[in-house]
């Protein structure tokens, strides 16, 4: 049985199984999902269900109904699609779909072949800032003996490795699940909403903005957008992309 999941800013809100022929998703109270938000219509949109096959049907709503991204009339829905109705979304889930071992990886993790496709920005490229800045002074570590590893900023790491890091996804349905960066390049978000990429480099784990559906909308860290550059991450440092909060962890 296919199912929706609503959500808000990556905090799921509920779920809703989809066991009748017809849905009606609006801000009235006699829709079957009510959103009670301005800028979702009175009837907004309608999933209409035939045997295994669902399909979505905007009803002429003021401010248009989008599915990954992209601005819809009707549209024949597809395992992992998310609607977006106001600032509200809505992830359908095919329970027919073959459901991969983790499907956080699956939804939120750009393969490289798709990876190929984008655009990059050179500041995923770009080479660790110049060595020609003043080191910073050595660990305790260092003074006792250890290797210290010292990236082009001076940035030091214990025993000479730069340190294992992690994402672990901090609200929404995947909340609790990990993802090892132990790539140079991780690629990861939802097309037509928002892309961005983490870098591994010799002094530290870099995020860049690749690509957004809307100019401008830049992945945040601690709240803050990050902007075209790249942005260097910190133990504890909690990424937001494409409505999904995430924690970077380093040790």
């Amino acid at each position: 049985m296919a199912r929706l999941v609503l959500s808000l800013d990556g905090q799921q809100l509920a779920e809703y199984n989809m066991s009748k022929e017809r849905y009606t998703i609006g801000r009235l109270p006699d829709n079957d999902i009510r959103i009670d938000n301005p800028a979702v219509s009175g009837h907004h949109a309608l999933i209409i269900n035939i045997l295994n096959d669902s399909f979505l049907e905007d009803l002429n709503s003021t401010n248009g109904t989008y599915v990954n991204g992209k601005i819809i009339k009707k549209h024949a829905m597809q395992h992992g699609d998310v609607i977006t109705v106001g600032h509200h979304s809505l992830r359908f889930i095919d329970g027919e779909a073959d459901e991969p071992a983790d499907e956080f990886e699956r939804t939120m993790v750009i393969g490289a072949a798709d990876a190929a496709k984008l655009r990059m920005p050179p500041a995923v490229h770009a080479a660790a800032p110049s060595a020609s800045a003043a080191p910073a002074p050595a660990s305790q570590s260092a003074m006792a003996g250890k290797p210290a590893a010292t990236g082009a900023v001076g940035q030091s790491f214990p025993n000479g490795v730069l340190p294992k890091a992690k994402l672990q996804v901090l609200s929404g349905q995947f909340a609790g699940r990990e993802l090892e960066l132990v790539k140079t390049l991780t690629t990861l978000g939802r097309p037509g909403v928002q892309i961005a990429a983490i870098t591994r480099r010799a002094d530290g784990y870099y995020i860049v903005h690749v690509e957004s559906g809307r100019e401008g909308d830049y992945p945040l860290v601690n709240g803050a957008a990050i902007g075209p550059q790249a942005r260097r991450l910190h133990d504890n440092d909690v990424v937001q992309l494409a409505g999904v909060k995430m924690g970077f962890f380093a040790s």
